[in-house]
């Protein structure tokens, strides 16, 4: 009898055993923390109320076409707007705006906010520069593309905005299924409507 007992003793000390380690297990299961859920992405808002409109382009009807109807789109979402063409004279230089006597002529008529716009390339994707300049460099940089080119199929647009001269937001706006000038301002106007609403104004 006392055997019996002997060989049964370490069979129970071992399912016991068993048993507390699958319960420690369980245990370190329920403890494990809960992963947070993703955060959904914030609206981003400049908050425009005022601009002014700088076209950078060589071409000068192309520049013009472009700060005419940027000029009507931020208008008609309450942003008050001038362009850069109401400032120069035709061919004068874009850097004066970053003078110190032209910021102080714009501010007093409730300027504080610029925006460079270009041609940023066709057919491709892009990313806004990594690279950010200051307003100064912005504006001496080189215009290499122009608002269209035969047998393209889309173009994309970079715009870099600035206060107090220096960079604080920047956007590619990509326009796909164009087949001349006209379809080009046509998409333009189309996109940059809805991104003024939804990203770029506070309303």
């Amino acid at each position: 009898m006392l055997g019996l007992l002997a060989l049964t003793l370490p069979t129970f000390a071992q399912e016991k055993e068993g048993g507390t380690e699958t319960t420690t297990t369980e245990k370190q299961k329920k403890d494990k923390p809960k992963k947070e859920k993703k955060s959904k992405k914030k609206k981003t808002s400049i908050d425009l109320t005022n601009v002014l409109v700088i076209g950078q382009l060589d071409n000068s009807e192309d520049r013009y076409s472009l700060e005419i109807n940027l000029t009507q789109m931020f208008t008609s979402a309450g942003v008050k707007t001038i362009p850069s063409l109401n400032i120069l004279k035709l061919g004068g230089d874009a850097i004066i705006l970053a003078s110190d006597s032209m910021k102080q002529i714009l501010a007093s008529q409730g300027i504080d906010t610029y925006v460079i716009v270009s041609v940023r390339g066709y057919d491709r994707r892009f990313k806004v520069s990594a690279k950010q300049q200051n307003f100064s460099e912005a504006l001496e940089a080189a215009s290499l593309f122009d608002l269209y080119r035969q047998d393209i199929v889309s173009i994309s647009f970079e715009f870099k905005f600035f206060r107090g001269g220096e960079f604080v937001h920047g956007d590619i706006i990509k326009c796909g299924n164009i087949s001349d000038r006209e379809t080009v301002l046509k998409r333009f106007r189309s996109k940059v409507t809805k991104k003024i609403g939804k990203k770029w104004t506070s309303k």
